[in-house]
């Protein structure tokens, strides 16, 4: 099996995370989308409008989570994640929902696989947040919101790697430089 090396993007929603990711993905990185927008968007267009709601939502996005790392390009050996099972786990505390099984047990695996870098990249706020059909909370909110993701990445034994609000240039140079370092 390769080694790779994970790194994880967090922060509150709306703080630029997708644009970094993208930005990070012209640059030649491999990256590894976030998957509760998607089980997001796949539901709404079933018809359920807060599908956040439903008892099995964050299993759902561990299961996707776990299917797009297992299946990320094995020659990858950087990867960078739009957000993690830490991610769904800090959704489930913020939401009053429990851990479900599936979440459970991937939390586990990657505690004792050590399957992320302990460097995690903590993305700024932008000091606004733009509503979509997925995001739907405020800036308030949404910094504590974000304050959950620090407590739990920091509770699993990582260090926060601050990426502050500025141009998408420089935030790609804050993860680049740290990304560049021998591991």
């Amino acid at each position: 099996m390769t080694d790779h090396r994970r790194y994880v993007l967090t922060g509150a929603p709306g703080a630029g995370k997708t644009t970094l990711v993208e930005a990070l993905r012209r640059r030649g990185h491999l990256v590894v989308r976030e998957a509760a927008t998607d089980i997001i968007a796949a539901r709404q267009a079933q018809g359920c409008s807060e599908p956040w709601r439903e008892p099995g939502f964050v299993d759902a996005v561990a299961r996707l989570q776990h299917r797009r790392r297992i299946t990320a390009d094995p020659r990858g050996t950087l990867q960078i994640h739009d957000r993690s099972p830490l991610c769904t786990l800090a959704l489930a505390r913020h939401l009053g929902q429990r851990v479900g099984p599936y979440l459970a047990a991937e939390l586990e695996r990657i505690s004792r696989q050590g399957t992320y870098q302990e460097a995690v990249f903590l993305i700024g706020p932008l000091g606004f947040v733009t509503h979509t059909a997925a995001r739907r909370i405020g800036y308030a909110e949404s910094l504590v919101f974000a304050q959950v993701h620090e407590q739990v990445y920091e509770a699993y034994g990582h260090r926060l790697v601050d990426v502050p609000a500025g141009p998408v240039r420089e935030r790609v140079a804050v993860v680049e430089e740290h990304l560049l370092r021998p591991s």
